[in-house]
């Protein structure tokens, strides 16, 4: 748990110190008005200070008790004030979505000028796979759920994006290549993961023979979880989650 709080803090760490340059340019960043700015700022902080427990032996497949999931920083995200907030209903590791997650950063941040626009990846189905460290896709050869669609979780790769205050260019964090989940990041998007696509995603591992350690159906998920990226957000189930997250005032896409 320690190591998984401390690449947390370094996530967000890194954030903090790139948001200054990256946002450099006042009239292009402005925040919303009211009490709702410098509330991403906030969050941001509590779910780097959000206990992450990643030191499992077995896990159930319903989970009941709270300490078996990221409870206080699903807890944060449903009291978040940023504002617009909105939650993306994340299935397919291979679509889109990397993508959307950017040009709704880049509109809602440059064009309406809402730095406290939070956005919040709820993945499962085949995009919970994207949550898991290269570790786990090595140890039980993930990619060969994905009929050769990856060979490797390249979406955690960390690019090395300069900050700059030209919002234009191709080749900074605002284009195309900060199509990462690491830059995404730390521009404030939150990458919540789902305890039943881990449950189902061991299951399938079982089935077909990659469980290298020989474990049950409930050691091998905790194996996953407990090699979750530092910084996601594990919840019950993704979503149910949405569902709490739209009763807190969150708007659905997909």
């Amino acid at each position: 748990m320690q190591t998984a709080r401390r690449g947390a803090l370094r996530t967000l760490g890194m954030g903090l110190a790139a948001t200054p340059a990256l946002l450099s340019d006042p009239a292009q960043a402005a925040p919303s008005p009211g009490p709702a700015a410098g509330s991403l700022h906030a969050l941001r902080l509590a779910l780097a200070a959000a206990p992450r427990r990643r030191d499992f032996t077995s896990v159930p497949a319903i989970l009941r008790d709270r300490a078996d999931w990221d409870d206080a920083a699903l807890r944060a995200l449903l009291a978040a004030r940023c504002s617009p907030r909105q939650v993306w209903n994340i299935t397919e590791i291979t679509g889109p979505w990397l993508n959307l997650l950017r040009n709704a950063l880049n509109t809602q941040q440059f064009s309406f000028g809402n730095a406290d626009y939070l956005a919040v990846a709820a993945c499962h189905g085949s995009a919970q796979l994207a949550l898991f460290t290269q570790h786990a896709w090595d140890k039980y050869k993930l990619a060969s759920l994905l009929g050769g669609k990856m060979t490797a979780n390249t979406l955690i790769v960390e690019n090395t994006l300069a900050p700059t205050t030209d919002i234009n260019d191709p080749n900074g964090p605002y284009g195309a290549k900060g199509n990462t989940i690491p830059t995404l990041m730390r521009r404030g998007v939150v990458f919540a993961a789902c305890h039943n696509a881990i449950w189902e995603i061991s299951a399938k591992l079982i089935a077909r023979g990659l469980n290298p350690d020989g474990a049950r159906h409930a050691a091998l998920a905790a194996d996953l979880t407990n090699h979750l990226i530092p910084g996601a957000v594990l919840t019950p189930g993704v979503v149910g989650a949405i569902a709490e997250l739209e009763r807190a005032g969150y708007a659905y896409a997909a």
